[in-house]
């Protein structure tokens, strides 16, 4: 179709705001990621539960040998009960010397050795029950149980291997993963713009917008994350400032020590959306062609957002409000060239009345 050999097609640019994205690596962690180790020594004779399995607080995770420290406590419960036998005899033989002083049949010296025997009678039994309490607590560390709800990690011991307190790797690792902690970077220059507006540190948070999650394989994670802390320390060697938001994970999707990227929305303010068609690109510049007074073109060069959703560029500079670009046939076109501008909508119903025509067999002004 032929709109005619002067006619362009133009529009007018008008200042918006354009909402953009940017994204940055993140590393996600559990909220803890505690790391479980022996109490007491021994070989480790059971695995209670898999690598990777969702275990609650309290849930037994190993069990060491007992034996030892089953014997242990058992001696100290038969030491519980002698020392109350002998306190028992000591509180006799106090009251038996107490009648016999008060009748003066023996001395206030034996007297009172019998009651330093019974004081020393009830210190033998405090220190026997004492031991007691740590024979049944190291018998109670022998099954390793889980400090909190999470998710279980890998197991560098199996049974029959010899562990104690000393051990350079844990056991495995529990990760708290109720919610998630995804950590990421941006440079001090983009905090201060979104920071600059001043009041304290809570409350520059709470006007953070939400933010997306993309998972390592593309794909988006379905719920929003919310920023909750940012460092008080900029990285001298990157320049960088550290930075932690918070994500829901009810489907345990999630997982500790996975990466995706935060996706962070912001605003553009007065910038001018124009379509990509409207553009030439020259020696890495981008040019449009702004029609003056005199319907004369000026050929003029833009800078635009370095993102784009390669429908149209977001400008920056060189465009005004008002400004009419050529937005069709651009590559036709020569500086200071006159042409006959038209609207989309001008174009729009040419178009429509070719088609038109062709239909109906009107062939000579269907393609004039």
């Amino acid at each position: 179709m032929k709109m005619g050999d002067n006619e362009f097609t133009v529009e007018t640019v008008s200042s918006t705001s354009s909402q953009q994205t940017t994204q940055y690596p993140a590393t996600i962690k559990g909220m803890q990621d505690i790391e479980i180790r022996p109490q007491v020594s021994g070989f480790i004779v059971k695995l209670c539960v898999d690598e990777g399995a969702t275990v609650r607080k309290g849930q037994a995770l190993f069990q060491i040998d007992p034996t030892q420290y089953a014997a242990a406590a058992n001696q100290a419960k038969a030491n519980v009960a002698s020392a109350e036998a002998n306190l028992h005899t000591m509180e006799l033989t106090a009251q038996n010397k107490k009648t016999l002083y008060d009748k003066k049949v023996i001395s206030q010296f034996d007297y009172q050795t019998a009651l330093n025997n019974l004081e020393t009678a009830k210190a033998t039994l405090a220190q026997a029950k004492a031991s007691l309490v740590a024979a049944q607590q190291n018998l109670g560390f022998c099954t390793v149980t889980s400090p909190s709800d999470g998710v279980v990690g890998t197991f560098p011991y199996r049974v029959g291997s010899l562990v104690s307190a000393s051990i350079a790797e844990p056991l495995t690792t529990v990760s708290e993963i109720g919610d998630m902690y995804v950590y990421f970077s941006m440079t001090e220059k983009q905090l201060l713009n979104m920071t600059k507006a001043g009041g304290t540190l809570k409350e520059q948070l709470e006007k953070m917008p939400a933010v997306k999650l993309q998972l390592s394989d593309g794909t988006m994670y379905d719920a929003e994350g919310k920023i909750d802390a940012v460092s008080g320390v900029i990285d001298q060697t990157t320049g960088s400032v550290s930075m932690r938001a918070v994500f829901p994970n009810k489907g345990n999707v999630l997982r500790s020590g996975g990466s995706g990227n935060i996706i962070f929305p912001y605003a553009l303010e007065n910038v001018c959306v124009i379509p990509q068609s409207a553009t030439q690109e020259i020696q890495d510049k981008k040019f449009v062609y702004v029609m003056q007074p005199d319907s004369t073109l000026k050929h003029t060069e833009i800078k635009v957002y370095n993102l784009n959703d390669g429908k149209t560029f977001v400008v920056t500079e060189g465009l005004k409000n008002g400004d009419k670009i050529v937005t069709e046939g651009v590559q036709t076109l020569k500086n200071g060239q006159k042409i006959v501008p038209i609207t989309p909508q001008q174009k729009e119903a040419k178009y429509q009345q070719a088609l038109k025509d062709q239909r109906e067999g009107n062939l000579e002004t269907a393609f004039n």
